[in-house]
């Protein structure tokens, strides 16, 4: 059970960092005019495509399973992938992105929060101290100085992709050997890739692209270089990464660990895009990684109630009926 759990640490850490290039990529195609949709249509279209093979090769013989996992992979695709990138970038287009995705990680609380109303038990002081360490840190990484205008709908979007953050670590949890990471990864893009194109089609994410070079880490480069990275680093990568770190830790551990994507996004600014990080967050950093330590340990301290007891499942995860 540990090296399961050491493992699935590893993912998370791989996941998060995976995640935290997508910055750097989107914003060079934005700033060359790409909508934001056009932008999460051809991450997610494209991840889908990269999948389909695999998939497919995955599902010889086994197509029952999808069938009977039809309505998890329903929801995932469209709630956790398609729903939770349309959130965050709508509520950027209204707020910074930094206020923008301090709200969507505000899915770490969510889910302690509720865990703890279908457990009726209050989280532990350990996990309640790392909670407010890995906030306060998060509050120091994006180093949010200045007066910042909150607009009223862009909140509601930012805490809508929390919720749908939160989803998504939910029920990569689900422990259910009968949808393997792969499937479960790749089933959701397809299904994410269809509701974002309706919701392009519907004129709610419009999609807009100019093809021409892009900066990137201070060299001009063809534009298919993010795209490439998006797809296959930010998304194949990460998501089916995050998959198999949720159910080797759990739903609450993983998406704590998940905290770490933005240190790796400031990293990733710094060395693509020249974005120096400052003291502060280097500050804030270090609080993240020991909020993220604190609820690990945690975990690591409850008595295992019986021998059935998975490593992930010490809180109870809620499954799709």
């Amino acid at each position: 059970m540990r090296s399961s759990a050491v493992t699935g640490l590893w993912f998370a850490i791989l996941s998060a960092a995976a995640f935290g290039v997508s910055g750097p990529f989107a914003k060079s195609l934005l700033e060359i005019g790409w909508s934001p949709g056009a932008a999460v249509g051809v991450r997610i279209g494209g991840a889908a495509l990269v999948l389909l093979v695999p998939v497919l090769v995955a599902l010889r013989g086994r197509w029952s399973t999808l069938r009977g996992n039809g309505l998890t992979l329903t929801i995932y695709g469209v709630v956790a992938i398609a729903l939770c990138q349309f959130f965050y970038f709508s509520a950027v287009q209204r707020m910074s992105v930094g206020v923008s995705l301090l709200l969507e990680y505000l899915a770490p609380i969510l889910i302690v929060g509720w865990l703890w109303i279908r457990s009726h038990r209050a989280p532990n002081r350990l996990t309640a101290a790392g909670s407010v360490a890995a906030m306060l840190g998060l509050l120091l990484v994006l180093d949010l100085t200045g007066e910042q205008r909150l607009d009223p709908i862009g909140v509601l979007f930012g805490l809508s992709a929390a919720v749908c953050l939160a989803v998504f670590f939910l029920m990569s949890a689900k422990v259910d050997d009968d949808l393997p990471p792969l499937i479960m990864a790749g089933g959701g893009m397809v299904v994410g890739a269809l509701t974002i194109l309706v919701l392009g089609l519907l004129g709610v994410m419009p999609f807009t692209f100019e093809f021409q070079d892009v900066v990137l880490a201070g060299w001009q480069t063809h534009w298919m270089v993010p795209v490439l990275g998006l797809v296959l680093i930010s998304t194949v990568l990460s998501y089916v990464t995050g998959i198999i770190a949720a159910r080797g830790l759990g739903s609450k551990v993983a998406s704590f660990v998940g905290l770490t994507e933005v240190m790796f996004a400031v990293l990733a600014s710094w060395l693509m895009l020249g974005e120096l990080p400052g003291p502060i967050q280097l500050v804030g950093g270090a609080l993240i990684v020991a909020g993220v330590a604190l609820v690990r340990l945690d975990e690591l301290r409850r008595p295992k109630i019986s021998a059935h007891t998975q490593p992930n499942a010490v809180e109870p995860v809620p499954r799709p009926s």
